[in-house]
């Protein structure tokens, strides 16, 4: 007696390989619909119109006037073919009316935003389709792209084609082609399919525009490489210019600096009988120009090439502060000018461009003196306040002596204008003018530590 098992079999093993591979494909058809979704749903940039960048006013206005011209010229045709195929039913004359413009009034959203009218009109249109499948006259018509539909969309592909990414003209173009394919099985009788024409012209169309607008930004890149090789030049013949400034600089003074250097030197051994106060005078004039030569050869390396503190960094040599202050006011003591100098008992720690700024200003004042006022008493005192936020330096001096004359007449003034121009740069503040007894007056308050330029550009902003 044989007994029937209550335990329903089991049921084969489905294969592992042919597992992998279903769940592979699915998983790559989920990727792909992914990044379709994200290419149809992401603009390019934000809402400017089409050529809205180029110079001429006509064509910034040539897309508004194309897209007006479509748009009234496909409304009335569009429902006028529709009305053609026959739908039948109520509503008919307003599903036509509401197709007919959902089709043809995006196009003028196109000018801004092509791939939103993409989603208007594209939807429209398969709306449209759906709609056509059982109109009484649709035998030996067009199907599913009515003649203004396929105007209409290829007008918008070359807004699109203009404006979008390639993927996202891809993504269209095969949303096209796919949409087209799925129409094919349910198409009426004796109906003339245009689904692999407009899937074909909007290639075309996509593909030409793509290329234009590649050629216009090429053409700008162009543009801008030439616009930065003229401003090169530009710097270029400026470098040129400064270098020859430099040299020739460097031939007129260095030359004559170089033998006044080398006659005060070998004055004492070629002249005899020179007083030992002489001697003093004419080792003080070739120290003087020693000093000269150096500040020159600064100068000419700044000016010779701006590319040396890029590839070399800064200068090394070290540059003159208030420490050296005394020396300058010995120098033009000796000048003939009566200097008295007052430096605080312990100098405050500077910033190097405070330093130098403040050794600058001194020394422009008392080469005024000098030019302007020779023989002028002048004092020159610096001093730092309670607080060592601010240093304050001041030079005065008062009318030069009445047989004496000044020494040049006239003058550029870019001697203040250095002054303020330092003063500035450490966000100090400078204050010159006459005094009522003849003489002159120059005040600097400068910050003891120098304000960042980025800091003090938020600040002023």
């Amino acid at each position: 007696m044989f007994t029937r098992s209550l335990i329903p079999d089991r049921e084969p093993a489905r294969s592992p390989g042919r597992e992998s591979a279903r769940s592979r494909t699915m998983r790559a058809a989920r990727q792909a619909l992914r990044v379709l979704a994200a290419e149809l749903g992401t603009p390019a940039g934000p809402g400017t119109p089409l050529f809205g960048n180029v110079h001429s006013r006509w064509l910034r206005r040539l897309p508004y006037i194309v897209a007006c011209a479509f748009t009234v010229i496909l409304l009335p045709s569009t429902r006028t073919v529709l009305s053609d195929y026959g739908m039948s039913g109520g509503l008919a004359v307003w599903l036509i009316g509401g197709l007919a413009i959902a089709q043809t009034v995006p196009l003028l959203l196109a000018v801004t935003r092509p791939l939103q009218a993409w989603w208007v009109i594209f939807a429209a249109d398969i709306l449209c389709a759906m709609a056509l499948t059982g109109a009484d006259r649709i035998a030996g018509r067009t199907w599913p792209w009515p003649p203004p539909v396929v105007i209409g969309y290829l007008v918008l592909m070359l807004a699109l084609s203009l404006r979008e990414r390639r993927r996202t003209l891809i993504a269209v173009w095969l949303t096209t082609g796919v949409v087209g394919l799925l129409f094919a099985p349910v198409a009426p009788d004796r109906s003339h399919s245009t689904g692999v024409l407009l899937f074909v012209l909007t290639g075309v169309l996509l593909l030409m525009g793509a290329i234009l607008r590649e050629r216009g930004a090429v053409q700008r890149k162009l543009l801008e490489q030439e616009t930065i090789s003229e401003a090169e030049r530009a710097r270029r013949t400026l470098l040129e210019e400064r270098a020859r400034i430099a040299r020739e600089l460097h031939d007129v003074v260095a030359h004559h600096m170089s033998v006044i250097t080398v006659q005060a030197d070998s004055a004492p051994y070629r002249i005899s009988g020179i007083p030992k106060e002489a001697q003093e005078e004419f080792g003080a004039i070739a120290a003087t120009a020693r000093e000269s030569l150096a500040e020159m050869r600064r100068l000419l390396g700044v000016l010779r090439s701006e590319e040396a503190e890029r590839h070399h960094g800064p200068e090394k040599t070290p540059q003159p502060g208030i420490g050296q202050l005394p020396k300058l006011v010995e120098g033009t003591v000796r000048a003939g000018v009566p200097v008295e100098l007052a430096l605080p008992e312990e100098l405050p720690a500077l910033e190097p461009a405070v330093d130098l700024s403040a050794y600058r200003i001194v020394q422009e004042a008392l080469a005024n003196v000098v030019r302007h006022a020779p023989g002028a008493r002048t004092r020159v005192s610096v001093t730092a306040t309670a607080d060592r936020s601010r240093l304050t330096v001041l030079v005065v001096n008062s009318a030069p002596p009445a047989p004496s004359a000044p020494l040049e007449t006239g003058g550029t003034g870019h001697g203040l204008i250095g002054m303020r121009e330092r003063v500035r740069l450490v966000d100090g503040s400078l204050d010159t003018g006459p005094l009522p007894d003849g003489g002159f007056r120059v005040a600097a308050r400068l910050p003891l530590s120098a304000l960042p330029l980025s800091a003090k550009d938020s600040a002023t902003a």
